[in-house]
């Protein structure tokens, strides 16, 4: 029997990605506080979220839940979403010519089991002008993303190369989550 997936969050690339690979999923919202969790490390902070975010979510009959969150880690330093164009500004400037790394914390939940795994990816990306960065910030794809830049977009222009899954840093490690999805009765429709 394929079990419903029920997706906690608003995501449009997590959403995407699902699609992607043919999983039907329902949206089922959650209001979690993020600012409950105040954790500097990344990994803590991205499994506490996604597990917050999956236990908020109410479950009923053969259904799984399925939340994440992503954040940006540049030495020692968490960037999510930026709050202005000055803050996407900074973190554009402080990823220019270095490797950080993308977290992404998961957590899949049935009645009767849960598994939560936490993915994590360096990216480099090349040495940005001032000039690059400023028309970049005209764009509107900083303002909805941890780090200020979406790989998938136009921001995949700063990178020159990246080690572990590409989807996860565009916000879901899915082919990891599809494999777990398996031990929860969830696969691609045909």
């Amino acid at each position: 029997m394929n079990n419903k997936l029920i997706l906690a969050s608003s995501s449009p690339r997590r959403q995407e990605l699902l699609k992607q690979v043919r999983i039907s999923y329902t949206l089922r919202k959650q209001d979690f506080d993020e600012s409950q969790i105040s954790t500097a490390n990344p990994e803590d902070k991205v499994r506490q979220l996604a597990i917050h975010k999956g236990l908020g979510v109410p479950i009923h009959d053969n259904e799984i839940i399925l939340s994440a969150d992503t954040v940006v880690s540049y030495n020692q330093q968490i960037f999510e979403k930026p709050q202005n164009k000055e803050e996407a500004y900074q973190m554009i400037s402080a990823l220019s010519g270095g490797i950080h790394e993308v977290f992404t914390g998961v957590m899949l939940r049935s009645e009767k089991q849960e598994k939560v795994f936490v993915e994590r990816t360096k990216v480099e990306f090349w040495t940005l002008s001032d000039e690059e960065i400023q028309w970049y910030l005209l764009t509107d794809e900083p303002y909805d993303k941890a780090g200020a830049y979406g790989i998938q977009n136009t921001g995949a222009m700063f990178v020159k190369q990246i080690i572990g899954d590409y989807y996860n840093v565009v916000g879901l490690p899915i082919s990891r989550v599809i494999r777990e999805l398996k031990h929860f009765s969830v696969f691609p429709r045909n």
